[in-house]
């Protein structure tokens, strides 16, 4: 389903560490030349007699000045020029192993937040990204949160890289000034050992604009490199290559193409690295017809791909692999070969009947290979998988790897982050609450806890718990400024539109009326009444210890365990421990009879259709479908880097779990479903 952390915390997030929205319940003109990279490309040459004081007078006059000016997701845009506009400058010192950069914002309303709640998006700020390891393979990225009054680093031991968990100032010197109306932020970042002339750093910008007259948690806010997540994953920052001081540049241009002619999209990124030094490299920009370029010191560069896995059709094709060699010349702008994709087929491995009819244990080793196939060859990281069949768990499994850095293995007390399978979880608990007549499903929620966002739209009153369990409440999914008014999209009751907003606004009334905090409720009603273990809410030592990291395009990211429970989102668990709150449903356990059959009643109809013959419903909290294998129930999960699926077949009485730890988890997500009960469908053979 639909799946992001709650409001409150996603416009914290999603600057610094932006996440991605996705769905299902199986889940402007073209430019005369291709742009040099994505304009996040920076070269430094040695530099010396910098003081760390704000005042760049004793920089060299001749240093370019990299513009900062790209738009980021859900800021509000910059009035024009005078409100906001940067730049900076960079260069390093070989006797101090530092970078140096001088960062210039010009903004005529500057504001600071003198409060204790001050936070780097409540004033004017700079935040700054450093991977001073710059691996190809995914190396940490340290955040830095700086202001007039503000100096702060974001809790580094989610990093999957054990050298950025320990972050500190120590090795960070920045002072902030004001001149004018330009804010100056002069930095100092000792690098050790990876500074070496010849080598790239991983660095980005983001300046974070709040005007006098911007309304309650409106900001503006530009970036160096495109895109967002820059510290929740490797590969999101620009580079700054770190020159010979009499280094030359050389240009290079070129252009993909696909050997399959229904292939329209091109893969984001290439990366370059140089052939006498793997520790100068750089992925640069491909644009939407398939050309790139790029501005490199000169030498030989081998180009490969960035990730093989391709998504276009709502379909993931892999690559082939592909490198080719190209030699930059001084002065000069080369022309690559055209580069040719071709493309591989996945696993044939899908019978023509499903096989966990007649599951025993002779067929444990052919599930293994089926699944372990499917992970090679979509390069996801781990899962965890359990089978039921007659009521009962027939096999579990733990496989692959928890972090692709470290190598660390999944196991069975590995744990997932489960994303939107928490609200079946949360929609058990509010069900046994409505059966004490602690909640009425039928009475507006205005009447228990208003909500502010939406309160001058008068439709809001007629928002229940009943439809915001069955995704009728008109709220969109996510609601990003929590000071913001928000107008529904229909009258409450008359659609289905998927909300996980709906569900957090519900958690609130839950904990009003109950008087008790959201974790002790879901103890108290569902995992203690259906013996669930191992599954967590909110953030605690064995869940930092045992979760998994979760995979972007075969890179780890950022784990960022939520301080306080989201009733959408936040459950992390594993498929044999999750097998006790699905045997629960199997079984009816927990609920009465009539409200079991409340709770599983068609509700709403789900407007799209993902397979001829299949449609797709909610009850209260839970998915169903009528198929031509008759109903069944479940729900995913997707936090944009991890995938997941609980699924039953109510006639055939068999199912499975599977949580992954991976953006292309859904192709596995998929084939298990084939594989173990519907075998090849028709329109898989088209």
């Amino acid at each position: 389903m639909k799946n992001l952390t709650h409001s409150q915390v996603f416009i914290l997030w999603i600057i610094p560490c932006c996440l991605l929205l996705n769905t299902g319940f199986k889940e402007k003109y073209r430019k005369n030349k291709a742009s040099f990279s994505n304009g996040a490309m920076a070269y430094a040459y040695p530099i010396e007699g910098i003081t760390i004081d704000g005042d760049i007078a004793d920089w060299p006059k001749n240093l370019t000045r990299f513009p900062i000016k790209e738009k980021v997701l859900y800021g509000a845009p910059a009035k024009n020029e005078k409100d906001l506009k940067a730049y900076f400058q960079v260069g390093y010192q070989l006797s101090s192993r530092s970078l140096y950069m001088a960062v210039v914002v010009t903004d005529e309303s500057h504001q600071v937040d003198h409060s204790k709640e001050a936070k780097w998006n409540t004033q004017d700020a700079y935040l700054l990204y450093v991977d001073k390891q710059h691996l190809p393979n995914g190396s940490g990225v340290s955040l830095y949160e700086i202001g007039e009054k503000l100096k702060r680093i974001p809790d580094p031991s989610g990093s999957w890289d054990p050298a950025v968990k320990k972050a500190d100032w120590s090795n960070v010197k920045v002072v902030c000034k004001r001149v004018g109306n330009q804010t100056i932020y002069e930095c100092q970042v000792k690098l050790g050992k990876y500074l070496k002339a010849g080598n790239t750093i991983g660095v980005d910008h983001i300046i974070a604009d709040k005007d006098a007259d911007d309304a309650k948690g409106q900001l503006s806010y530009i970036a160096w490199g495109k895109g967002g997540g820059k510290s929740r994953r490797s590969g999101k920052l620009g580079v700054v290559f770190l020159m010979e001081p009499a280094a030359q540049m050389g240009s290079i241009t070129g252009q993909l193409a696909w050997q399959d002619a229904g292939l329209k999209k091109y893969p984001h990124k290439l990366r370059f690295t140089a052939e006498h030094n793997p520790t100068c490299w750089t992925d640069v920009s491909v644009n939407r017809f398939g050309e790139y370029a790029a501005k490199l010191p000169v030498g030989t560069y081998k180009i490969s791909l960035v990730g093989s896995i391709h998504y276009e059709n709502r379909k993931r094709t892999k690559i082939g692999g592909y490198s080719q060699q190209i030699k930059v010349e001084a002065n000069q702008v080369v022309k690559a070969p055209i580069i040719k994709l071709t493309t591989m087929s996945p696993p044939d491995l899908i019978p023509e009947k499903g096989g966990l009819l007649d599951f025993d244990a002779s067929k444990t080793k052919a599930i293994d290979q089926f699944v372990k196939a499917y992970l090679d060859f979509y390069e996801i990281p781990g899962a965890s998988l359990a089978l039921i069949k007659n009521g009962k768990v027939v096999y579990h499994k733990a496989y692959g790897t928890k972090n692709i850095f470290t190598g660390d293995k999944v196991t069975n007390k590995t744990l997932f982050a489960a994303g939107s399978v928490t609200k079946p979880v949360f929609a058990f608990a509010v069900c046994r609450l409505a059966e004490r007549g602690i909640i009425d499903l039928d009475k507006p929620l205005y009447q228990y806890l208003p909500f502010k966002a939406i309160a001058h739209d008068k439709r809001h009153k007629f928002i229940t718990a009943r439809f915001v369990l069955s995704h009728r409440t008109g709220l969109p999914n996510w609601i990003y400024n929590k000071y913001s008014k928000v107008n529904l999209r229909f009258t409450p009751g008359t659609k289905f539109s998927y909300s996980g907003e709906g569900f957090e606004y519900l958690k609130r009334v839950i904990v009003k009326i109950t008087g008790k905090d959201i974790n002790t409720v879901l103890q108290e009603e569902v995992l203690t009444p259906l013996n669930m273990k191992n599954t967590y809410f909110k953030k605690n030592k064995y869940l930092a210890k045992n979760v998994s990291h979760g995979h972007l395009d075969n890179l780890p990211t950022l784990t960022e365990l939520p301080q306080n429970p989201g009733m959408a989102w936040s459950m992390h668990t594993e498929a044999k421990a999750f097998t006790s709150f699905v045997l629960g449903l199997w079984h009816k356990k927990g609920l009465k009879p009539t409200t079991y059959q409340e709770m599983f009643r068609h509700h709403s109809k789900v407007s799209y259709v993902y397979l001829p013959g299949w449609q797709e419903y909610f009850g209260l909290g839970i998915s169903m479908e009528t198929s031509p294998f008759g109903p069944t129930f479940g729900h995913s999960g997707d936090t944009g880097d991890f995938k997941c699926l609980f699924k039953m077949y109510e006639k055939l009485k068999v199912g499975f779990i599977l949580f992954t730890n991976s953006n292309h988890g859904t192709e596995l997500n998929r084939a298990i479903d084939r594989y173990l009960v519907t075998g090849k469908l028709e329109s898989d053979k088209k």
